[in-house]
């Protein structure tokens, strides 16, 4: 079985946040086949169709390639105001222009939703899922909502047997999802 690389997306800028925090947690626990690193967003301007031109930001660009370079997409975000942060949403709108050329085309996908509350982020999480047919990515269809996550790290580190667990066989589940569709 071939490394696959994944994208992994994380919808907070805080460098302490849960959402990174649980994406270095499943990139901790990635099968062999998963090389996953995560695509820093805090360097991306907001999109604007303006800066479609012959030389678009150089942030978008590199953005972009990284993109289309993943064999797949991990998102972990948090939820604000029960929808996506708009950084994730930029990040989407920048990686899905100019409009035909979009580098999530194709790209098997997770999204693994955060929050101290008890739902788990569920209204971001099924936000991010509405986009996705759009864009033209198999998502993984089980779901991963983490709520009370605050309470599950020491520091940096995931303490919570069950959650690591339940990471452990959704990472699982995601490495042959994408595996699945790279053999299309």
């Amino acid at each position: 079985m071939a490394t696959r690389n994944i994208a992994v997306i994380v919808g907070s800028l805080r460098k302490e946040s849960f959402s990174r925090k649980v994406a270095n947690t499943l990139i901790e626990l990635a099968p062999a086949s998963l090389h996953m690193e995560i695509v820093e967003l805090r360097d991306l301007p907001m999109y604007n169709e303006d800066d479609e031109t012959a030389d678009p930001p150089a942030a978008f660009t590199a953005f972009r390639e990284r993109i289309r370079q993943a064999d797949g997409i991990l998102f972990c975000t948090p939820e604000y105001n029960r929808s996506i942060p708009g950084v994730l949403k930029n990040a989407i709108d920048v990686g899905s222009r100019p409009y035909g050329k979009a580098a999530w085309t194709g790209k098997p996908c997770a999204i693994v939703s955060v929050s101290p509350g008890a739902l788990g982020a569920f209204g971001a999480n099924h936000h991010l899922r509405q986009t996705l047919p759009f864009l033209q990515m198999p998502a993984l269809p089980a779901e991963a909502y983490l709520g009370g996550i605050a309470a599950k790290f020491d520091g940096a580190r995931m303490t919570d047997d069950s959650t690591r667990a339940f990471l452990q066989a959704y990472v699982d589940n995601f490495a042959a999802w994408v595996e699945r569709h790279a053999a299309r």
